[in-house]
């Protein structure tokens, strides 16, 4: 929500140069407010809430599922010793951003037949501050 009335606010005060002055009157906001971190830090709760208890954030680490780092712009079903669903391994994914927020939202329409027992998340806004955490999770270096 703070998001939006960010991205509301800076479009109603940018032509008027006082986006900054005029934020400050409307909301509990710091003038050193970073909405990309904010966004990262609302999807590392979110990805804790709802991603963590199969996937882990750690290289090489493998719980029920595979290991997220790395995940943004890697193609799907990549990690050679996971067992993916074949729907998976056929789709020709590549994680892009819009990939991710689509799978976030609803795994079993993008790839039928997959297996993944995802709740969905409906919130458009939570599944790019999720996508915006993952890209936090970089790839270990060789990968």
């Amino acid at each position: 929500m703070i998001r939006q009335l960010v991205l509301m606010f800076s479009a109603v005060f940018a032509a008027a140069g006082t986006w900054t002055t005029a934020l400050a009157q409307y909301l509990p906001v710091p003038p050193t407010f970073n909405v990309r971190e904010a966004e990262q830090a609302a999807g590392r709760k979110l990805f804790s809430d709802h991603c963590a208890i199969c996937h882990a954030h750690v290289p090489g680490v493998r719980a029920y599922a595979p290991s997220l780092r790395g995940v943004v712009g890697r193609p799907a079903a990549a990690i050679s010793d996971f067992p993916y669903s074949d729907a998976l391994k056929k789709s020709g994914l590549t994680w892009t951003e819009d990939n991710l927020r689509n799978w976030i939202a609803d795994p079993a329409h993008m790839v039928p037949s997959t297996l993944m027992p995802h709740p969905a998340i409906s919130d458009p806004a939570e599944q790019i501050y999720v996508v915006a955490y993952l890209k936090t999770l970089k790839a270990p270096a060789g990968r």
